[in-house]
């Protein structure tokens, strides 16, 4: 079966994580069901362009946004590149294909001054308050994803050497560094895990109250929980925080590249989305600091 195979190509070869080869698989099952339904094609293999294109138009007409359906194709954009290199395929149906037009969004960090007031408001008087303000400083202090903080396991940290070491996209290790504050919160939180009756899940650092390892969706609405008593940004996020350390790191004049290795990008363009914010930055210093500046 070439679905198959490919999945075992993502997974083996490619090293994707579990999470994009499901979505990955997600968008092919999608794809297979639409052309299986209006072209009576069960046949991946054999489906034209004009199949695709129809395929685009009802996701156009659903609703869906230009930016999801770009992934879907992506996706299926691997897929026949996948049946080429093993020989199954001889042209690529979508080698001709373009994007469809994106806007791009501009992700508003938060302020220095939003995040210290969230982390001025905790009590730390219990395991979930300790557990949550570590979620936050981890996201502000090291740029972490969700995925790769709800993954982090015990063994994950190095309390000596104070670095955290991270599993991240297509199974990257990288190391990062914990700031004191951070360590700090670390050692108190874990004193609190040890009193947890029932532990199911030893291994995981992050755990409910329940024993089990935490869950996407929850770290997600602790931070808008948090993030909505301090800020009135529409965007409340993981990813936003994320974005705040990058962009907050560049504005205080850190090395671009010392950036792109934090947060774990493969390549420097991926880095340089964050720099916008910096670079409005570096102009009102600009024009503040220079004598030639009209006041």
């Amino acid at each position: 079966m070439p679905l198959k195979s490919f999945i075992d190509y993502l997974l083996l070869e490619k090293k994707y994580s579990q999470l994009t080869v499901n979505a990955y698989k997600k968008d092919l099952e999608s794809f297979s069901e639409f052309v299986s339904k209006e072209y009576q094609n069960t046949n991946l293999e054999s489906v034209i362009y004009p199949q695709i294109r129809s395929w685009i138009v009802y996701m156009v007409e659903s609703g869906i946004t230009n930016q999801s359906i770009n992934r879907k194709i992506s996706a299926l954009n691997t897929f026949y590149k996948f049946l080429l290199k093993i020989g199954d395929l001889k042209t690529n149906p979508l080698a001709k294909h373009k994007a469809l037009k994106t806007s791009k969004k501009v992700q508003v960090p938060f302020s220095e001054t939003e995040i210290i007031n969230v982390l001025d408001e905790f009590q730390e008087n219990d395991f979930e308050s300790l557990r949550d303000k570590l979620i936050i400083e981890l996201f502000y202090s090291t740029g972490i994803r969700r995925i790769e903080l709800v993954n982090l396991g015990l063994s994950s940290i190095d309390l000596n050497n104070k670095m955290l070491k991270v599993l991240g996209k297509r199974n990257k290790e990288r190391l990062v560094p914990l700031l004191g504050s951070v360590h700090s919160t670390l050692l108190n939180y874990l004193a609190e895990r040890k009193k947890l009756e029932n532990i199911k899940d030893r291994n995981n650092l992050f755990l409910t109250k329940k024993g089990v390892k935490i869950y996407e969706t929850l770290v997600y609405r602790i931070i808008n929980n948090y993030f909505s008593k301090a800020s009135s940004k529409v965007k409340r996020s993981p990813h936003i925080l994320r974005h705040s350390f990058a962009t907050h790191l560049l504005n205080q004049g850190a090395d671009i590249n010392a950036v792109k290795e934090l947060l774990g990008h493969s390549s420097l363009a991926a880095t340089q989305i964050y720099t916008h914010n910096s670079i409005a930055e570096l102009k009102k210093v600009h024009i503040k600091s220079h004598p030639r500046s009209k006041k």
